[in-house]
């Protein structure tokens, strides 16, 4: 049996009130549109979240609702609001659908798709995971509990910025 990770950083966030804490921060106009992008890009090839694992930010929760995907299963964990990629190992292996989206922060999220990877991807942009950077990997084993670090096949690598640039925004 085969399982899908789509791990993704929240899209671009507003600094427009400093004196919001970071956690209620919102999306800013470029994030809406990323999110959107990314959204319809997984949506047209097939990676269909039945799974939601999502930090508690405004943010991620943001970036997911603009996904305009809908997971059967969500959960919103304080564990994942700038979790470490052991965190967000940990999380994953408690999941059960085929197909699960974990939305987080960097450098928690970016790191955590380093160590996934068995070989990463041939993307200048994939080390330094910018916001609403999503990587779809495939693992080759039937339950999340089996994960760890280095097993996961990287299917795709998409960034908002090449997706809206190919579209012509």
């Amino acid at each position: 049996m085969t399982l899908k990770l789509i791990l993704m950083r929240h899209a671009k966030s507003s600094w427009d009130d400093p004196l919001q804490s970071d956690h209620a921060r919102p999306l800013n106009k470029r994030g809406r549109a990323s999110a959107s992008v990314m959204g319809k890009w997984l949506a047209e090839n097939g990676y269909l979240p039945d799974e939601l694992l999502c930090s508690t930010a405004e943010r991620t929760r943001e970036t997911y609702a603009r996904l305009g995907l809908v997971a059967p299963e969500t959960t919103f964990s304080d564990a994942l609001y700038h979790a470490s990629a052991d965190i967000m190992l940990r999380v994953l292996q408690g999941a059960r659908g085929k197909t699960v989206l974990m939305l987080g922060h960097n450098p928690g999220i970016g790191h955590c798709a380093e160590l996934m990877a068995r070989q990463a991807p041939d993307h200048p942009r994939f080390l330094d995971y910018p916001t609403c950077a999503t990587t779809v990997f495939t693992f080759d084993t039937a339950s999340w509990a089996d994960v760890s670090f280095g097993q996961g096949d990287v299917l795709a690598f998409g960034l908002p910025r090449e997706l809206l640039s190919d579209l012509g925004g």
